[in-house]
């Protein structure tokens, strides 16, 4: 059974479609992708599983339970966990104080601030700046720390929106080294990322989106040698396609 699963989902902005019946699937202890050009819909997806937008039409299944109509706070408490475009953190609030927001629906504390110790000794630029404002960061400094808040609130299912959008190749290394470091430690993920290649190379299914639908969707091995995403999205010139890849 899959741990996410998200049944003819559509979403509107007003009289803008957003989502035109979108299914997909993650799978315990897997890393699916989402990918598409700006505007196709991905981080309305994200939000949509989180509960910040609310479906016109579709089912949100969560852990095997209908999350369709649950508020955020409640799919927070039962696994799901985002890191949103852009980060979000509170620039004036320090880096501490910024971490123990992702922790503020549990209530053991003593376990909170061992799993902050583990966080501090994964990521010690962190640590020594731990009691200074955020804005000291760098940018992906800024995403580490998001990437930490959003583990504090012990997630079975970590989604990640463009976690790699303005960093450095340094920084953007070392970002799909923790991706794959915590995959490997049991964490599902759903991620929403530019980097087409990174995504596809670690990742274990893809799910490509256009204009609100699922128009791909298979192994990423597979679908990297598609001479359509390769064209769109890998930078590489195409021959003619073959017959499109259904979406499964």
């Amino acid at each position: 059974m899959a741990l996410l699963d998200i049944e003819n989902l559509a979403v509107s902005y007003g009289p803008v479609a957003a989502l035109r019946g979108v299914t997909l699937a993650v799978e315990e202890g897997r890393i699916t992708t989402i990918l598409g050009a700006n505007g196709a819909g991905k981080s309305t997806l994200l939000r949509a599983a989180l509960g910040a937008v609310a479906p016109r039409a579709g089912t949100i299944r969560f852990a095997g339970a209908d999350v369709t109509r649950l508020p955020v706070h409640k799919r927070v408490a039962a696994g799901l966990s985002l890191v949103p475009e852009g980060r979000r953190i509170l620039i004036t609030m320090t880096i501490e104080e910024n971490l123990l927001l992702g922790a503020h629906l549990r209530p053991d504390q003593g376990a909170v601030r061992a799993e902050m110790a583990a966080i501090y000794d994964r990521f010690p630029n962190l640590a020594s700046r731990r009691h200074m404002a955020a804005a000291c960061l760098s940018g992906g400094e800024q995403q580490m720390l998001a990437i930490g808040r959003a583990m504090l609130a012990r997630p079975r299912l970590l989604m990640l929106d463009e976690p790699s959008l303005g960093l450095s190749p340094l920084f953007v290394e070392r970002l799909f080294g923790l991706i794959a470091e915590l995959n490997r430690g049991g964490l599902s993920m759903l991620l929403v990322e530019q980097n087409t290649g990174l995504a596809l190379g670690v990742a274990h299914h893809a799910v490509v989106l256009e204009l609100g639908r699922v128009v791909m969707q298979g192994d990423p091995a597979v679908l990297a040698r598609d001479p359509r995403l390769q064209e769109a999205y890998l930078g590489e010139s195409a021959e003619p396609a073959p017959q499109p890849i259904p979406a499964a």
